[in-house]
């Protein structure tokens, strides 16, 4: 079970869902029900795009616990500066944003009412989850696109602001493709304060209010920390060039396991 906050205040979890089916696993969702206290359970789900999101997100949340769904639909900019969807947020313990593509998500909702209510429900508390595309959206920083590459390379990854929920990770999605560690560690080597994560389909992160991230689901991530970056060749390079990188760690961490921002380590049951 993911720890919970030490305080009456303290922020929300942030949940990103690797997941491009919309789907989430009864573990994950029995995960977020148990960090929802009350006894009687809300959600909101955001569905955010030109185009309404097929998903079954609901489902699996009222089927674990939860007590009532209500979807919101968000299909322009219009609709972000709505008065009565944000009061129809409010009293939730649970919103969760559904989208297909991070730079579609946030040019609907970026610098909108509905962008600043959903980082002041996270500040007080609320759990903020995003699925697929809109896991990326979460961070500060949020990968827009990129080249399919293995390796980083000077232009290998579109780079946009995210929701800025959480400045320690940024966020990648449907992990497993391949081409999806280049970009990755490019948008790494522009700011290397961040910890990046990717998320595989069928897993999901809680970010805890201590910058505490546990996996769950049966996917893993991949997490490069790049606290001890020694050298970057970003710097220098010409487009298209790919670039060095010296002195990064990576984690491959497998469902359970846990990684601490503030000490950077990683742990999980058999080892700490």
């Amino acid at each position: 079970m993911p720890s919970q906050g030490s305080g009456k205040f303290d922020r929300g979890y942030i949940i990103p869902i690797g997941g491009c089916n919309h789907q989430l696993h009864d573990i994950v969702a029995e995960q977020i029900r148990s960090i929802c206290l009350s006894a009687k359970a809300t959600v909101a789900i955001l569905n955010v795009g030109p185009e309404k999101v097929t998903h079954q997100l609901d489902k699996a949340l009222l089927n674990n616990g939860f007590d009532a769904c209500e979807e919101l639909d968000i299909r322009s900019r219009q609709d972000a500066t709505d008065e009565q969807l944000l009061k129809q947020m409010t009293d939730k313990e649970l919103v969760v944003i559904v989208g297909e593509k991070p730079l579609q998500i946030s040019t609907l909702i970026g610098g909108t009412p509905i962008a600043k209510h959903l980082r002041k429900l996270n500040a007080d508390g609320v759990h903020i989850a995003g699925s697929y595309g809109a896991a990326a959206l979460l961070s500060e920083h949020m990968i827009a696109g990129g080249e399919d590459s293995i390796t980083p390379k000077q232009d290998g990854v579109t780079m946009a602001p995210g929701l800025g929920l959480t400045n320690r990770f940024m966020l990648d999605y449907h992990f497993e493709q391949p081409g999806r560690l280049g970009r990755l560690l490019t948008a790494l080597s522009y700011n290397p304060f961040t910890i990046g994560v990717g998320i595989d389909e069928g897993s999901a992160l809680f970010i805890s209010p201590a910058d505490e991230l546990q996996v769950y689901g049966d996917g893993s991530a991949t997490l490069i920390d790049p606290s001890n970056l020694q050298y970057s060749s970003m710097g220098t390079a010409g487009s298209g060039d790919y670039i060095s990188l010296f002195g990064l760690q990576m984690h491959i961490l497998a469902p359970g396991s846990r990684f601490k921002a503030s000490d950077h380590k990683a742990f999980d049951e058999h080892w700490a």
